[in-house]
């Protein structure tokens, strides 16, 4: 049987990493703690050279400080005192693990805000288009029912103006802070319409926008169903997926990729149900120990018809706390193969503990433990909190490490280790776009307007009619990029010199052409969700996957003998 704890002025126990908004933007930036762009000392310990100090006596000097700067810094008068206390908090959180922060009121309504799979805002996806020095942001493609689509704004329509204040020279992430805000504020947006030219102020009512954990469901070929849960673990994950999996079966589904890529982890119980659906009553999914009464929790299947489904999970180095339990739950009951790469390496659980005037420490409380006894967290004492994040940096060439940890074993004998996350059973690397393919976005983006608008001659048919259709199951024949249509748009680029691309830039990425184009097309016609289908179509992780399911059903095989073996 499984047991939960609650804890008086405890909200609800969270299983999540925190990342840096400035370099991991998925996520509700409001809602992640921030490191510094350098590098900081040691975060487990503090230095032992001193006695130890009372928390009256840091009190007392943390009081102290605060009045001597309130009457002699020099920009007293100005200070921001909420900035002053939070680094002081999230300074001293620092010293303890990289997982502990603080949140003052406005971070802490945004935290419960994303718990709830949605933000406040417009509903629209926007994206820059630079021709020279000019920087303009344009409207991609809006949500289903959205404020934004009840609005009429459409894929191309160029944001001119928001509140009356010109977006002319501001990047998309600039324009993005304008239009969020609370829910059931106003705001008026000014564009200018992609299909008539013509410019137009709507005033929109900010509401919430929902941000589901799977984004898509859908069968990738004959027989094989594929669930994104990329969206994180928030209060409908379980349900979206039990959905999802409902309506796969009655497409002919019988076998099943679940990708957990980029999925940074979330709610504890809503990882333990997704686990469930595929293991048998009893079978253990993740233990947590911790040091307060009643943070000791053991977590079992409770299921009596799990689902048999053959199954690859896929995984990357953004894969982590609840998403690895869910990965570490199937890998050491050898119920679905791993393909991918190294997980995060996050094993400390945090309890939001609300504080006065509504902020709170979300408090790291216990560690868990995959049921075959690792502690899947990766070593953070040597190292600060922005090399802990980002594995030496964003521009580093480092591969994160392998975990080193204590051997243990699946159920079917399999050696896995601790100390580091989750090593897939297959290691596979992602797909990347160079640096020379990224400068062509703008040529395609700026040709795709072109077409989907009906504006190129000969290519009528690429005209993209009315609003999005939403329900649409993605086809190979909708929006091909065919030679034809190549040749036009090296023709388009050459009468635009303006967007600095040659010939030859566009053959040696043509492939990357031809992906990134029918994406724009189609995110055109279809939204921005069914569109990533056409970047999966080429996905190299997701090829492995399908190729590797014979392998999973093996697996999963050899694992129920040996559980019937007792």
């Amino acid at each position: 049987m499984r047991t939960r704890f609650y804890l008086p002025g405890v909200a609800i126990l969270i299983l999540a990493v925190s990342l840096a908004a400035n370099v991991f933007s998925q996520q509700t930036g409001a809602a992640r703690r921030q490191p510094t762009a350098a590098p900081e000392g040691s975060l487990a310990k503090a230095p032992t050279s001193r006695a130890p100090v009372s928390a009256a006596v840091v009190k007392s000097d943390l009081s102290e400080a605060l009045s001597v700067i309130q009457d002699n810094y020099i920009d007293g008068k100005k200070l921001d005192y909420n900035a002053a206390f939070k680094s002081s908090i999230s300074g001293m959180l620092n010293v303890l693990d990289p997982h502990s922060t603080y949140f003052d009121a406005t971070d802490y309504a945004a935290f419960r805000t994303e718990q709830r799979s949605e933000y406040f805002g417009i509903g629209a996806t926007i994206g820059d288009l630079r021709q020279g020095d000019d920087v303009n942001t344009y409207i991609r493609a809006t949500f289903e029912e959205a404020p934004a689509y009840r609005a009429g704004l459409r894929f191309g329509d160029r944001i001119v103006a928001v509140d009356d204040q010109s977006m002319k020279g501001k990047t998309f992430p600039e324009v993005r802070k304008f239009l969020l805000g609370p829910r059931g504020t106003v705001v008026k947006v000014t564009v200018e319409h992609a299909a008539t030219g013509k410019t137009e102020t709507v005033t929109i009512t900010r509401d919430a926008v929902s941000l589901p954990s799977i984004p898509q469901a859908y069968m990738i070929k004959p027989g094989v169903g594929y669930v994104a849960m990329t969206g994180g673990f928030n209060l409908t994950t379980a349900d979206e997926f039990q959905a999802a999996l409902e309506s796969l079966h009655s497409k002919g589904m019988n076998m099943l990729v679940l990708d957990l890529r980029g999925n940074r982890g979330g709610l504890l119980i809503q990882a333990v149900r997704v686990a469930n659906t595929f293991l048998q009553r009893d079978q253990l999914i993740v233990t947590q120990k911790g040091r307060i009464k009643g943070s000791g929790e053991t977590f079992r299947a409770v299921n009596d018809a799990p689902d048999q489904t053959p199954l690859v999970v896929l995984v990357n180095n953004d894969t982590a706390s609840a998403a690895e339990i869910v990965a570490g739950a199937l890998q050491d009951h050898d119920r679905a193969l791993i393909v991918g790469e190294n997980t995060f390496g996050k094993g400390l659980v945090q309890l939001p503990i609300q504080l006065e005037y509504d902020s709170a420490l979300l408090l790291t409380v216990a560690k868990y433990f995959t049921p075959s006894g690792r502690l899947i967290q990766r070593d953070y004492s040597n190292s600060g909190v922005y090399d802990y994040y980002t594995h030496g940096g964003v521009a580093s060439n480092k591969e994160p490490t392998l975990p080193t940890g204590a051997e243990s074993h699946t159920d079917t004998g399999r050696a896995v280790y601790g100390g580091g996350g989750i090593a897939p059973d297959e290691m596979v690397k992602p797909g990347k776009i160079t640096a020379s393919e990224a400068r062509l976005s703008d040529a395609i983006f700026a040709f795709a307007l072109e077409l989907a608008m009906g504006r190129v001659a000969g290519f009528e048919n690429y005209k993209v009619q009315g609003a999005i259709q939403f329900e649409h199951d993605l086809q190979a024949t909708d929006y091909p990029v065919t030679d034809a249509v190549f040749k036009q748009f090296k023709q388009y680029v050459a009468g635009k010199p303006i967007l600095k691309v040659t010939p030859e830039q566009l053959d040696r990425g043509r492939s990357f052409v031809e992906r990134q184009l029918r994406f724009e097309l189609t995110t055109a016609a279809y939204g921005s969700i069914a569109a990533l289908q056409v970047f999966n179509d080429s996905d190299p992780q997701i090829a492995h996957a399908v190729a590797a399911m014979p392998k999973a059903r093996e697996l999963a095989l050899a694992a129920r003998r040996a559980r019937a073996r007792g």
